[in-house]
Order: structure tokens, then sequence, then C-alpha cells
């Protein structure tokens, strides 16, 4: 090897090893913990009533979520409607249509 690769081996090297030591990293470990405003986990029940999981949620929601908003009724309509009579049929017919244990069970899961 010659020189200059040597020299700009040297260079890069020191280049990585000090950029992970960055002034701004330093002040943030000088600062005190804050902890977040939620601290929601699903695992534990009392989350929340020790914690408010809307004061940590964004100010403004997806928009997405207005049209399942609006197309949950309509996801029920269609499960009263059409999917929950024809598992009553399929359960009453049952080598006709197909319906199995598995159905059964699925079906008598519902509220």
């Amino acid at each position: 090897m010659t020189a200059p690769s040597w020299a700009l081996g040297i260079a890069m090297l020191a280049m990585v090893a000090s950029g992970c030591a960055t002034p701004a990293q330093q002040a943030a470990e000088d600062r005190e913990y804050m902890p977040p405003t939620s601290i929601y986990n699903i695992l534990d029940s009392t989350a929340l009533v020790y914690s408010d999981p809307a004061a940590g949620s964004a100010v403004n929601d997806h928009p997405l979520r207005w049209i399942g908003f609006i197309s949950h009724p309509i996801g029920h309509g269609f499960d009263y409607g059409l999917n929950r009579p024809a598992y009553k049929l399929g359960g009453s017919i049952p080598y006709l249509f197909g319906y199995t244990a598995e159905d059964n069970m699925l079906d008598a899961q519902r509220r």
C-alpha cells in the first residue's frame, strides 16, 4: 500500500470514530428525563385509568378514519342482512353447503 491510501484510510477511520460523539448528543445527555404523555400498553389493564391516551394522540386524525366511521354501520347492515342469514341457511343443510364444525364455531362466537 502506498502512503496516500494509508492517509486516506486513517482519515476515514477518524471521521467514522468522531462522528458518534457530537455536541448535540452530549447536550441531550445533560437534560432531565421527561416521560411521554401517554404510556399506554395494551397488556396493562390499568393503563387507561392512570394515563390519558387522547393527550398523546395526533392532533389531526387520518382522513380514512372518517370513512371507517361512516362505513361501520353499513358493514353491520351487511353482516345482519346477508352474512348471518347465509350462515343460518348453511347450518340448516350442512351437507349441501359444506358447512363445517369450524364454521359453526365461528358463527357461535358472534355477538
